[in-house]
């Protein structure tokens, strides 16, 4: 177990200690021979005055060789500084993720460029489009930088802006702990695959607490345990420093504030979503953790934990022409994986853009773009922009990273209409509530559109679950052994028998001890678990005039009884026609593959489950008995006129 202080006033002076070398590099200066930069061993932040300069200079007969920088603080100690990227200004294609001319403040340009492309052709034919402007030219006008900070520069992730704040940290030795003190707070939760990290203060007490989303539950690690509120403070007033898109230039507690902020762990690209709180006690702060250009491994949706039905529904999608697939799900139920999954199956013969806010993963075959809108909705022109030449590009297949608001139904409303394959996510609570939320007020699609043959070709619900790990999983009847006088436990299982008709001798349970597999020291909360599946639900408007029907008259009890009306195999058979989310997690469970005690939390109880159907049974017995009411009073009317008519001597 790791043995970490929990106090944070010894952690950030071992990060003062640690982190306050100089980095090893020297200072360049006009005549002098460049040489490779190199950042402390360490990849947190150093404080340093050393700096660059990089005067600029008359074109050289042969070029300098290239200088080397490692990470953004290294690129914020350059002098003069950075202060923009100039890829709009050059025309360098599909080079852009290889090279980006960059402007200093003294009006220099230099390259920024892979290690491939340092010695190009490429490289030398932009340095004469620069003398042609004419711009002069940095003496050390070749830099070697990584793929993901070359990338993060040109897409305007990092800008002069930022760059200026984060010297003002390096610079200052207190704010540089700091800075040392938030990267070792977000490498924690990369380094543990965490998906957020919540920084919740409370301004009344001395100690404020640190927890992070790992697998799907809310944990505290041991070392960050017991933090100073007073230090947490100054943290986030540091790190707000780096904030991109945000609503306030310093971190103010008092108000709600959002933004994004760049960050490198492992010399990997990370974008942070920052989304503060005023509570009653404090701020809370949220950062989603976000690893920009993950590649995208080609798996398949069954690694994802997709059902052969399921994944016949989607390949039946993606081949036919036209319409959109939209996949839905609550924040953290893994949508952006599958529909970058989903993109990466299109066939190579078809033409792929994409439009994200970020770019999340690398998709083969796929022209992606970032598009920066800030939280509230901003950046509509540049969204509309590309949206513009989108639409004039031959494009057969477009992803919209989220349908989110009136500018992103206006999208698409217009693409869907056009003929265009259309891929897309949204926050619903279930398939059937898709169409309910796309023509809500707040974004605004058109009923009609969405009831129209073609539209709709693909609606998807999904969630995650705890996958338990296999080599020490129990019989769900071992809890049977530990049960209270009430018999909890096998009356819970028995309950599902009769919901569900799942034999007790194939459910699992998480092992709370878990083995060399699964144990997580730090974590004890995830022993026992290996990962996490995918639970879905689907329907296929495109084969179904009913579900059309329904979805323009607004009609979602009838839209969710019908979809229910479908199901024809059992709980505990693999075939998810007309069958929830929620159904596919029992069918897990009924095979072991998930602790039927994970799925309450993630729906409902079971016990609100067999209410529903008793209410539900109810509701039928009465709707026949009143069915029935008019043929029996019909039939006793008719019995009663044919005995008369008997009594009278008459024919009936």
């Amino acid at each position: 177990m790791r043995t970490e202080s929990p106090s944070f006033h010894d952690f950030a002076e071992n990060a003062m200690n640690l982190f306050g070398r100089k980095p090893r590099y020297t200072p360049l200066s006009l005549g002098a021979t460049p040489t490779q930069l190199a950042e402390p061993t360490s990849d947190a932040l150093a404080p340093s005055t050393a700096a660059m300069t990089m005067a600029p200079t008359t074109p050289l007969t042969t070029p300098a060789p290239p200088i080397r920088i490692d990470s953004r603080d290294a690129l914020a100690r350059l002098s003069p500084a950075f202060r923009r990227a100039l890829r709009s200004e050059f025309d360098i294609g599909t080079l852009v993720n290889k090279l980006c001319p960059v402007e200093f403040e003294d009006g220099s340009v230099a390259i920024l460029t892979v290690e491939e492309y340092a010695d190009s052709e490429h490289i030398e034919e932009i340095e004469r489009m620069v003398r042609r402007r004419p711009r002069p030219l940095a003496q050390a006008s070749r830099i070697v930088v990584p793929a993901t900070l070359l990338l993060s520069i040109a897409r305007e992730q990092i800008t002069g802006d930022t760059l200026r704040n984060r010297r003002r940290v390096l610079l200052d030795p207190l704010k540089s702990s700091m800075a040392a003190a938030f990267h070792d707070i977000v490498a924690w939760g990369v380094r543990h695959a965490a998906s957020d990290l919540h920084i919740n203060i409370r301004l009344l007490e001395p100690e404020s607490e640190i927890k992070y989303t790992v697998g799907g539950k809310y944990v505290t690690p041991y070392r960050f345990q017991r933090m100073q509120t007073a230090t947490l403070m100054e943290v986030l007033a540091v790190a707000y420093m780096d904030i991109q898109g945000g609503n306030g230039a310093v971190f103010d507690p008092a108000i709600e504030q959002q933004g994004r902020i760049h960050h490198e762990v492992d010399d990997r690209g990370y974008m942070l979503r920052w989304a503060s709180l005023s509570a009653d006690c404090g701020p809370s702060v949220t950062l989603r953790i976000l690893h920009l250009d993950a590649e995208m491994r080609l798996d398949g949706f069954a690694s994802l934990g997709y059902l052969p039905s399921q994944i016949a529904l989607i390949d039946r999608a993606l081949l036919s022409e036209g319409g959109a697939v939209v996949l839905a799900g609550v924040v953290g139920s893994g949508k952006s994986t599958t529909i970058a999954t989903m993109m990466s199956m299109v066939p190579k013969t078809r033409k792929v853009i994409t439009l994200e806010d970020p770019v999340e993963y690398l998709i083969p075959n796929a022209l992606q773009n970032t598009v920066t809108r800030t939280l509230d909705g901003g950046g509509s022109g540049e969204f509309d922009a590309k949206l513009k030449t989108i639409k004039r590009s031959a494009m057969n297949d477009l992803l919209i990273g989220e349908i989110r608001d009136h500018e992103t139904g206006r999208a698409f409303m217009d693409l869907a209409s056009s003929g265009s394959n259309l891929y897309t996510t949204t926050h619903a609570g279930s398939a059937i509530l898709i169409p309910d939320r796309l023509a809500s007020d707040f974004i605004g699609i058109s009923r009609d559109l969405l009831a129209t043959p073609g539209i709709l070709k693909l609606l998807v619900y999904q969630t995650l679950l705890p996958t338990l790990c296999p080599h020490c999983r129990l019989p769900f009847s071992s809890l049977f052994e530990d049960d209270d006088a009430s018999g909890h436990w096998q009356r819970y299982a028995e309950r599902l028998v009769r919901l569900y008709g799942i034999d007790i001798a194939a459910l699992r349970a998480r092992n709370p001890e878990g083995c060399t597999h699964c144990r997580t020291e730090l974590l004890p909360e995830l022993s026992g678990i290996s990962g996490r599946t995918v639970v879905a639900e689907m329907i296929e408007p495109t084969t179904d005039e009913a579900v059309l029907r329904l979805i323009r008259k607004g009609d979602a009890l009838g839209l969710r009884a019908h979809f229910l009306s479908h199901r024809t195999a059992p709980f505990t058979s693999p075939d998810m026609t007309g069958k929830t989310a929620m159904e596919c997690a029992v069918y897990k469970a009924s095979v072991g593959e998930v602790d039927p005690r994970d799925i309450e939390p993630r729906f409902m109880s079971f016990e609100t489950v067999a209410l529903q159907r008793s209410h539900q049974a109810r509701r039928a017995r009465s709707a026949v008995a009143v069915a029935r009411r008019p043929i029996t009073a019909f039939a006793s009317r008719r019995a009663a006129a044919t005995a008369g008519r008997i009594a009278a001597g008459t024919k009936s």
